[in-house]
């Protein structure tokens, strides 16, 4: 079942989400529905937050982005419970966008090998490095379960030039190819 993406400036995208066990329930059901509702959306990764859950779920398939970057190919996981640990503290600046603030990309700088660690929906543990393309979509997608956005990551001069757009993301002033839940009005 394809469900709604929470946009930006809903308070569910600022709360730190929280560790779930084996008992969660429907569990396969939920993660089949994030697929096919990051699929039916067009992106490569969808977290918990932002279908409005505070639970440490983030599914992944970076295959469609696998020629651009051959670490992205054949990589499909979901990851229940991730953490991720900085391995390499080079940084390197690339454009981002985010299911949760159509219409909108910026550069932002990551770092490009990291360790992450992760039980899939089975509940069986694995780690792994990662690095390039890759680590920045698992880290932009785990940002979400810290109640972060991409755009945390850009300048306070950069976030000031998109204040409308973001605005406009707010006040649901924007459309959606796909369906939204938008910030409560106030």
């Amino acid at each position: 079942m394809k469900l709604p993406i929470y946009l930006y400036g809903h308070p569910v995208l600022r709360k730190q989400s929280v560790d779930i066990s084996p008992d969660y329930p429907e569990l396969k059901k939920l993660v089949a529905d994030m697929f096919e509702t990051m699929y039916a959306s067009e992106g490569v990764g969808l977290a918990a937050p932002q279908i409005g859950r505070n639970d440490r779920i983030v599914v992944i398939d970076a295959d469609p982005v696998g020629e651009s970057f051959p670490e992205c190919a054949g990589r499909k996981f979901t990851l229940i419970n991730p953490k991720v640990e900085v391995l390499d503290g080079d940084m390197c600046s690339r454009s981002e966008g985010c299911l949760s603030l159509p219409g909108l990309s910026e550069d932002v700088k990551r770092v490009e090998h990291v360790r992450l660690s992760w039980l899939d929906e089975d509940f069986q543990p694995h780690t792994e490095e990662i690095s390039g393309f890759l680590a920045r979509i698992v880290q932009h997608e785990c940002d979400h379960l810290e109640g972060m956005v991409y755009i945390d990551h850009i300048s306070p001069i950069r976030k000031q030039l998109i204040r409308s757009k973001l605005g406009n993301i707010v006040n649901g002033k924007i459309r959606c190819d796909y369906p939204a839940k938008y910030a409560p009005k106030k």
